[in-house]
């Protein structure tokens, strides 16, 4: 019956049917994914809630010892301070006890010569009384003469008042005795972080700063290909800074222009917690331009930053021919280039005449132009502009306002990129496999340019793979 039914839909409403059955089953399929989801998280609470019950037993049983520990400390320090007590309480005594019968035997003697001088007293035989009154008279003023000696010192001050039982630091310790949980995990705060070319020093802040006993950091390389997750499971890939006592910490000898990727760890007694991870760079390499190396018919300025041409010099009337043939007026930057990512901007000071970019240190002086196998150089002469190696020319199309060029060096990975910094636009990419160390170049035919160095790379740049 329900077959002949099912074939009596199947043959009048067939589309209707097909998509009715695609919908229950895919319905069907995401209940039974979730009803699976649903199964498993209750499987981890169960798990979780048994793991809870473990670990608070596991808690119960370590205060009972902890306590144990504690009330046998007291035990043995009320024995030891006992002990102390008695001892100090039979010296005493014993001292006491010793001059108490020195006293009772100098009264003695004292009182027996009393009586005896007494009884001479009311001698009334006079021829007696001067037989004994001499004899007694000699041995009283020796008696009173010799008190100091026959007394012994005597030391009332000393009654074993002289020491304190004072536990109040100690039961306001027992009275705050509480389990210690590990610390909440810190946070990096970016905002507070600074960098230079080679350092890094990265700020943090804790919630239960109180009870962290040190802190350790974490740190390796990222790259926009890294997996956060995966690379902080991989442990052999990280460097780590054990035992920080402050709520910072810088970091020497990184790379340049580095992107690198932190972890702070809190630790205490009862465990540790780890930040989310935050993601720090390294500044490119700072130079200046060298002066020494400028052609004479270039200025710098003091600060080593600008380059002028000398417009009492100039010529009138060039051309892109005589541009790509004639000297160069050229000027390099102080720094030799042979690892690492580096950037640096070109500030166009009104030039429409420059070329700029880098060129192995073996390059012929002032001629670092593209002209041949030894400099990569981006150029504008006038209303045309170039990317040229070994005096092979590609034209470009930048904005015709370009005022700020910026140049992206990855020695390692072998490319050298411009960018419109300004509009953020890709101008060009030389793939070189470097054989020789590097260093930046501009040259100027009119007008100046400036240069900005030290700077971090771009994040817009940091994602972008180099153009091919």
């Amino acid at each position: 019956m329900f077959f002949c039914f099912h074939l009596f839909l199947t043959l009048h409403h067939p589309s209707k049917i097909w998509f009715n059955l695609q919908a229950l089953d895919s319905n069907l399929s995401n209940l039974i994914k979730k009803n699976n989801e649903l199964e498993s998280l209750m499987g981890k609470l169960i798990q979780t809630c048994q793991q809870v019950e473990v670990n608070a037993s596991h808690q119960e049983s370590k205060l009972m010892e902890e306590c144990d520990v504690l009330i046998d400390i007291i035990q043995q320090r009320r024995q030891i301070i006992g002990s102390k007590i008695k001892e100090g309480k039979t010296q005493r005594v014993r001292k006491l006890a010793q001059q108490i019968s020195n006293c009772k035997q100098c009264i003695e003697r004292s009182s027996a010569l009393i009586t005896q001088a007494d009884q001479t007293l009311k001698e009334s035989d006079h021829a007696r009384f001067l037989q004994t009154a001499k004899n007694i008279n000699e041995r009283v003023s020796m008696a009173t003469a010799s008190t100091q000696v026959l007394i012994p010192e005597i030391h009332l001050t000393d009654t074993f008042d002289s020491f304190a039982l004072d536990f109040t630091r100690e039961k306001k310790l027992l009275e705050s005795l509480d389990y210690l949980t590990a610390p909440s995990a810190p946070s990096i705060r970016e905002e507070l972080c600074t960098a230079s070319y080679d350092t890094i020093s990265v700020h943090w802040t804790s919630d239960d700063e109180f009870t962290v006993v040190s802190y350790e950091l974490q740190y390796a390389i990222f790259t926009g290909q890294s997996n956060i997750t995966s690379l902080c499971n991989s442990l052999e890939s990280w460097m780590i800074v054990p035992n920080i006592k402050q709520n910072h910490y810088t970091v020497h000898g990184l790379q340049s222009g580095t992107k690198y990727i932190f972890v702070v760890k809190a630790i205490n007694q009862a465990g540790s917690r780890s930040s989310e991870p935050g993601t720090l760079k390294t500044n490119s390499q700072p130079f200046k331009l060298d002066p020494k190396s400028a052609h004479k018919k270039l200025r710098v300025s003091h600060d080593n930053l600008t380059v002028e041409r000398d417009e009492t010099t100039s010529k009138k009337g060039h051309s892109q021919e005589r541009f790509s043939s004639q000297s160069s007026y050229g000027v390099v930057g102080n720094v030799y280039i042979d690892s690492g990512r580096h950037y640096w901007e070109a500030l166009i000071g009104g030039s429409t005449w420059y070329a700029l970019g880098i060129a192995y240190k073996s390059a012929p002086k002032h001629d670092w132009i593209g002209k041949d196998s030894a400099s990569w150089v981006f150029c504008r002469c006038n209303n045309t502009w170039v990317v040229r190696h070994n005096s092979k020319e590609l034209a470009m199309d930048p904005s015709p306002h370009l005022r700020r060029v910026g140049v992206l060096l990855d020695y390692d990975a072998g490319y050298l990129t411009f960018y419109d910094s300004v509009g953020s636009q890709h101008l060009h990419t030389f793939h070189v496999s470097f054989v020789q160390p590097v260093c930046p170049v501009f040259n100027v035919w009119n007008k100046c340019l400036t240069i900005l160095t030290g700077l971090p790379i771009p994040d817009h740049l940091e994602a972008l793979e180099p153009h091919h």
